[in-house]
């Protein structure tokens, strides 16, 4: 049997760290396009690990051949503070590896979207939404970009793209400036720790479902020119979060109000998920009672 061939461009980050390792145990062969070489943490020994800057066009052509199966775009410039690099990496990166597969034999090419592409429209957000977008962000404007570019390329040259856009994602692995494991480290040590008020609502999906979710869209050739929603379905306010969290781990003290909501700041920011279930046949599978617990006790072996 050939072994499938797959390019993650972002692989040494979170969630290209689980799907790497998720597409190892289906014994594909795994190509990682980065920026920076893995931490220790994340590296994966079958793994081909090319450093590239996507957004240059140039070294991606020179670095890169066309022979896979799969492709899947999680790669962009993770400060979103400088909005021209933000743009640059996000909507150059994702021109440029399209267009060296457009006329390629590739199944499928995912492209990582965000929920920030809606902008400020009422949750449950849908995909097929038919207020007007309005992006609050230069990373949400090149997420958007992109998903017009790969919806565009689809309608005129059959390329095979799907956008699945994600909400909260956690799990082990993650970085540590992130709601989830800030909060963990914090309750870890029992520190007293300011939050705002915690009245958001958001959506927070394990990682494990998201690259479930992915592998099954990569297998999946009927939902090209999709975009779909991944998240729980289940919106959990901020700070009932924090407060779950803290019971888990036994300790923490969380100070809320202390800081002020960001200018920008949606209020409720949660999926419908209808379209993943009826298309991928796909839903969560991990509680997040259990799914904390795990990510618990990897913060705790990990910092001793």
């Amino acid at each position: 049997m050939i072994k499938k061939k797959i390019l993650i461009t972002g692989g040494t980050g979170f969630i290209g760290y689980h799907l790497a390792k998720k597409c190892l145990s289906l014994n594909w062969s795994v190509t990682s396009l980065s920026t920076n070489k893995p931490s220790k943490k994340r590296k994966l020994k079958k793994v081909k690990y090319k450093i590239c800057d996507i957004s240059k066009k140039k070294d991606l052509f020179k670095k890169l051949d066309i022979n896979y199966n799969y492709v899947v775009n999680l790669a962009g410039y993770v400060d979103h503070s400088n909005k021209k690099k933000t743009i640059k990496s996000h909507y150059n990166g994702c021109k440029n590896l399209s267009s060296i597969f457009l006329k390629s034999k590739l199944e499928k090419f995912i492209q990582i979207g965000s929920s920030v592409e809606y902008g400020k429209i009422n949750s449950p957000q849908i995909e097929n939404n038919k207020n007007k977008q309005k992006t609050y962000s230069a990373y949400g404007k090149a997420k958007l970009l992109s998903t017009k570019l790969l919806l565009n390329l689809k309608k005129k040259y059959d390329f095979p793209a799907t956008i699945i856009r994600f909400y909260l994602i956690y799990g082990p692995y993650q970085d540590e400036n992130r709601v989830v494991p800030i909060t963990i480290l914090n309750a870890i040590k029992d520190n007293e720790f300011n939050c705002s008020d915690g009245k958001q609502l958001r959506d927070f999906l394990h990682v494990d479902d998201a690259v479930r979710a992915i592998i099954k869209s990569l297998k999946n050739k009927k939902v090209s020119g999709e975009i779909i929603n991944i998240g729980s379905g289940k919106p959990l306010k901020i700070k009932s979060t924090i407060l779950r969290i803290c019971k888990l781990v036994g300790f923490g003290k969380p100070k809320f109000g202390r800081i002020k909501f960001r200018k920008d700041e949606i209020m409720s920011l949660y999926p419908s998920i209808h379209k993943a279930k009826k298309l991928l046949k796909w839903k969560p599978k991990i509680k997040f009672n259990s799914g904390l617990t795990q990510t618990i006790n990897y913060y705790k072996k990990k910092n001793g």
